[in-house]
């Protein structure tokens, strides 16, 4: 799936081009979107997306082991989006997702172990043991949800957003949602007031195909997403979801035209989930074949294989990087499990306001 322009694409690119503002996690490994990446960017990206499938691999074996209950929903051959779009994202940028979110906040630097530890419902998880797997939350890294509600996180990153521009604000709010949400009214409501007041907002549709169990095409008569959310006046395009590189660029050049006032963007990521809809899900829906296919266009092996070739990535170094992820996704573990739970006496905590409380 090569990325194909809409109509809206050359003014989004030329807009780019003038602002020259450059992003947060991007900067130290990025000079303009047509320069050649820094030595090192490459293994930062692998690194990243390698964290995400070894936490969600860990999180597989935990929920068996009833350690973590009820619902988990994995991202797992979706990474190359989450890093991809969060390498063009400042800092003080916001960041609204679903309940698919693990990878997410793992991106955007929530650490392993917060997260973890909040999948367990214990109080140092990133919601305090109180939101579990769909409502991963953390304000210290602007990152607002997960959230249970297909589309429900659409009409707070409108919210966002909109506060952005009335203060006069460059920053951007990054909005994920799946192409379930884009049929729910949440979408075009958000789209047309985004466009309307012209937003500092992006929109990110991760296209795995599939809503639950109802594919694109039973869902929607017109299944191209980009030139849809384009007939609401907002630049939009399609991207390889499977490809990092590719997600990276298309979401450094959305950015950098939001930033210099061009209003809202929508980025179709053509993607896949290896697994269910969630652990729960039997997965009677797909062919096992269309699984497979899909899994040959593995996001980690993508990369890793074009680091092969250009001399970047040999066994030793992912060999390293492998054991460095591991350590890492253990110590969360370790950390989740000594936890404590919130204790009984806080149960009521936060339903109502402390006078004088800065918790």
């Amino acid at each position: 799936m090569g990325s194909s322009t809409s109509h809206h694409e050359g003014k989004a690119r030329t807009a780019a081009r003038r602002s020259g503002r450059r992003t947060g996690p991007a900067t130290a490994a990025r000079g303009a979107p047509d320069e050649p990446p820094a030595p090192g960017h490459h293994v930062s990206l692998l690194r990243r997306m390698l964290t995400i499938r070894r936490f969600e691999e860990r999180c597989v074996e935990l929920y068996s082991g009833a350690k973590i209950r009820g619902f988990v929903h994995l991202c797992i051959g979706e990474e190359a989006v989450a890093v991809g779009v969060n390498q063009a994202l400042r800092e003080e940028d916001a960041v609204v997702s679903t309940y698919r979110e693990h990878g997410h906040a793992l991106a955007r630097g929530v650490p392993a172990v917060a997260v973890m530890a909040e999948m367990y419902g214990k109080a140092t998880g990133c919601s305090r043991g109180r939101g579990g797997s769909m409502h991963l939350f953390d304000a210290a890294h602007r990152f607002y949800g997960g959230n249970a509600i297909v589309a429900g996180g659409l009409p707070l990153a409108a919210g966002l957003a909109l506060a952005d521009r009335m203060r006069g604000s460059t920053r951007v709010t990054c909005c994920f949602f799946g192409d379930g949400a884009f049929a729910e009214g949440e979408f075009h409501e958000t789209a047309n007031l985004a466009a309307l007041w012209q937003l500092p907002l992006l929109l990110v549709c991760e296209n795995n195909l599939y809503a639950m169990g109802t594919s694109l095409a039973r869902e929607h008569a017109q299944t191209n997403l980009a030139m849809r959310a384009a007939s609401y006046g907002m630049p939009a395009w399609t991207v390889d979801g499977m490809d990092v590189l590719a997600v990276e660029a298309a979401a450094l050049r959305a950015t950098e035209s939001v930033r210099a006032g061009n209003g809202p963007h929508f980025l179709e990521a053509q993607t896949y989930r290896f697994r269910a809809h969630s652990m729960y899900d039997p997965d009677r829906y797909r062919a096992k074949s269309e699984i497979e296919e899909w899994k040959g266009r593995d996001p980690l092996d993508g990369l890793a294989e074009r680091m092969r070739s250009e001399g970047q990535l040999d066994d030793r170094v992912m060999d390293e990087l492998d054991k460095e992820v591991l350590a890492e996704i253990d110590e969360a573990v370790r950390g989740a499990e000594e936890a404590p739970l919130e204790p009984v006496a806080d149960l009521l905590r936060f339903v109502t306001s402390e006078t004088g409380s800065t918790a």
